[in-house]
C-alpha cells in the first residue's frame, strides 16, 4: 500500500421516518439520504502495526476515544495501517462523520473485498450507506438501500457546537410516522421524526431550525439524523452562500457551512 489520502463526505438525512421497534433493539427506520462536499479527510499510511492520529478543528473532541469506528472498522477487516483522520465535522452531529470514517477505512483497505457492506452492518446503522458514499433509499436499521437519482440541490450545514447522543433521543421517541412512504425524491409529506425529540433534549436545536427558517430563500430548515445538525435547502449557490454568510455572522459560535450535493 503506498499513502492514500481519501475524503470521508458528510451524510445527510432528507427525511428520516422511524416505524417500531424491532426484536433486535433496533428501529426499523425509512430516509432518503445524500452526500455532500464537506466531510473529514483520512490519510492511510504502511505501518505493521495498527495507529490512529487525529487532528483537524474537531479533533479535542475525540480525545480520550481510544476505541473509536475508525480503529474498529480497521480492526474488522483484519488488516494494519497509519492512519490520520482530520476531523473536520463536529462529533455526535447527525451527519455521519464517525460513520462516513469508517467507512473511508473499509473502502481504502478493504479494497477489492465482496464483503464490506456486511462488515459495515456490524459497526453501525448510518455505516452502509456511506460505504458506497451516494445518494440512496434507507430501509431497515440502515441497511437495506436502494440507489436513487437526486437533482443537485444546495444546503446550509449549520451545527450549534452541540454533541446529542442518538440512544438518548431513541429513548424520548414517542411520535413516528412509521413507514411506507412513496419512494420518490420529493419531500413534501416527510419529515424527521427525531426532530421533536432532539429538540426536547437540546432547546438550541429549535433555535437553530428557526433561524435557517428565517433566512431569505430557505426553502427548507430540517434536522439531520438524531441531531443537532439542521440544514437549510436553497435555490442554488449564491443563495446557500448568502444563507451561510448571514448566519455565520449573525451566530458566530455556529458552525456553519454552505454546500452542495455529490
Amino acid at each position: 500500500m503506498v499513502e492514500t489520502r481519501v475524503f470521508a463526505p458528510a451524510k445527510i438525512n432528507l427525511f428520516l421516518h422511524v416505524g417500531e421497534k424491532r426484536a433486535d433493539g433496533y428501529h426499523a427506520l425509512e430516509s432518503l439520504v445524500v452526500f455532500v462536499d464537506v466531510g473529514d479527510e483520512l490519510t492511510f499510511a504502511p505501518s505493521p502495526e495498527l495507529a490512529l492520529a487525529v487532528d483537524g478543528p474537531f479533533a479535542a473532541e475525540l480525545a480520550g476515544e481510544g476505541d473509536n469506528l475508525v480503529l474498529r472498522a480497521a480492526r474488522a477487516l483484519g488488516v494494519t495501517a497509519a492512519i490520520t483522520l482530520s476531523k473536520n465535522l463536529p462529533v455526535a452531529s447527525g451527519i455521519g462523520g464517525g460513520s462516513a470514517d469508517a467507512a473511508a477505512v473499509l473502502r481504502v483497505l478493504g479494497e477489492g473485498r465482496h464483503d464490506l457492506h456486511d462488515i459495515a452492518e456490524t459497526l453501525g446503522s448510518d455505516v452502509p450507506v456511506c460505504v458506497d458514499s451516494k445518494a440512496a433509499w434507507m430501509e431497515g436499521r440502515g441497511e437495506i438501500l436502494t440507489p436513487m437519482t437526486v437533482p443537485e440541490m444546495h444546503l446550509v450545514l449549520v451545527n450549534p457546537r452541540l454533541a446529542v447522543s442518538t440512544a438518548a433521543v431513541f429513548r424520548a421517541l414517542d411520535m413516528r410516522s412509521g413507514l411506507g412512504a412513496v419512494r420518490s425524491n420529493a419531500l413534501d409529506g416527510t419529515r424527521n421524526d427525531l426532530e421533536a425529540p432532539a429538540r426536547a433534549i437540546e432547546p438550541g436545536i429549535g433555535e437553530v431550525l428557526d433561524a435557517i427558517a428565517a433566512v431569505p430563500g430557505a426553502r427548507l430548515a430540517r434536522m439531520s439524523g438524531s441531531g443537532a445538525t439542521c440544514f437549510g435547502l436553497f435555490d442554488d449557490a449564491d443563495a446557500a452562500a448568502r444563507g451561510a454568510n448571514l448566519l455565520g455572522e449573525a451566530y458566530p459560535g455556529w458552525w456553519v457551512r454552505a454546500t452542495r450535493t455529490l
